[in-house]
């Protein structure tokens, strides 16, 4: 009988260590680049998210040819850690092009792969497809500014490219900068028909709070530029709640976030028209669910939300409006982020796509 005893222990130990593994979670595994300028290397970022029970390591990132280089986090992940994989296209060769990344990992014995592509244009001259946004005379390739997924501590860095179409040189300059942001700008001065960056820093020391933080900032075109809605940039920072303080009933008994859906969309409205759908949230976890911060990023939106606080296998209601005659004054992205306490989920994104006649 000890024998059995002793032998049912050792099975039963070995199913359970054989349960516990890392998993890697991309936030996406692909990405078009959409126009590149010739010779203009170009950087793309996966981050991703141990979202297994033992740490992850990348042994190894291989690229499908020699115009690209990749670098990752090389430490180990701890369970519900982050990490990046980044890939830097040297863009030399001028059409389409497509590339693959490949991830060598303890969470999976085949590599992961991850792909970008885009099209490399030579003339240096038309930024309308490599820098869209306009501003004047001065062409962004970004119309807001977005930090998302952040956590204290951490320093990240927006880029910008910067166009000058107009026939001076421009100095970048963002106006009415909050104070965690910081703004360098290369080359200092953009020649006529020229094109730079402009790197935004996030200082998470300084953020007011935790959850959603949103301010403007404004693009000076020209010297003596004046701020308003025409050169208004929006900004947008998700400081994450921080998990590491839970205990360990809470990290086996977590609330789950579920929606019904997490894309609406609203089309061919009349410009008077107000139309409204409904986003049923229930918590599918074992602890109460919180949703601790929601904004709305646009001003044709509006949001009615019945509760905040979920008990287990509660359901409420989000009711989500679009204004139709405020869609013209729209810039960025239409959409709704909440803040929760689901350490799996705590920010979620809901998308809004709505259009005129």
């Amino acid at each position: 009988m000890k024998r059995i005893l002793f032998l049912l222990m050792i099975w039963s130990a070995v199913a359970l260590a054989g349960k516990a593994q890392p998993k890697i979670t991309f936030d996406r595994e692909q990405q078009d680049l959409g126009y590149v300028l010739w010779r203009n290397p170009v950087t793309v970022t996966y981050a991703f998210t141990n979202t297994g029970d033992k740490p992850l390591v990348i042994s190894n990132v291989t690229t499908s040819c020699g115009c690209t280089k990749a670098t990752w986090t090389e430490e180990p992940i701890p369970a519900g850690g982050k990490g990046t994989v980044t890939a830097v296209f040297d863009a030399e060769a001028i059409g389409r092009f497509y590339k693959e990344v490949g991830v060598y990992c303890n969470a999976s014995p085949m590599p992961l792969y991850l792909e970008f592509n885009g099209e490399v244009t030579a003339d240096p001259k038309n930024f309308t497809f490599t820098h869209p946004i306009a501003f004047g005379a001065i062409r962004l390739d970004k119309e807001e500014i977005e930090f998302d997924d952040v956590n204290r501590g951490d320093k990240p860095v927006f880029e910008i490219l910067v166009a000058n179409t107009s026939n001076k040189p421009y100095i970048p300059v963002l106006m009415h900068l909050p104070p965690y942001l910081s703004v360098k700008s290369t080359p200092e001065v953009i020649g006529r028909n020229k094109s730079g960056k402009i790197q935004v820093t996030l200082d998470t020391e300084k953020l007011p709070a935790l959850g959603i933080t949103r301010a403007s900032v404004y693009l000076s075109r020209f010297l003596g530029d004046k701020v308003g809605s025409e050169n208004e940039i929006p900004v947008s920072v998700v400081l994450l709640p921080d998990f590491s303080s839970m205990s360990e009933y809470e990290k086996q008994n977590p609330p789950v976030i579920s929606l019904s859906t997490q894309k609406l969309e609203y089309l061919n409205l009349k410009p008077t028209q107000k139309k409204s759908q409904t986003v049923v949230i229930t918590n599918t976890g074992k602890t109460d669910l919180v949703i601790k911060d929601m904004q709305v990023f646009s001003i044709a939106l509006s949001v009615n939300l019945k509760k905040r606080v979920l008990k287990p296998g509660e359901s409420t209601k989000m009711k989500v409006t679009v204004l139709a005659k405020n869609l013209s004054r729209v810039r960025g992205t239409q959409r709704i982020l909440m803040i929760t306490n689901d350490p799996q989920h705590p920010k979620i994104t809901l998308r809004v796509k709505a259009s005129l006649r």
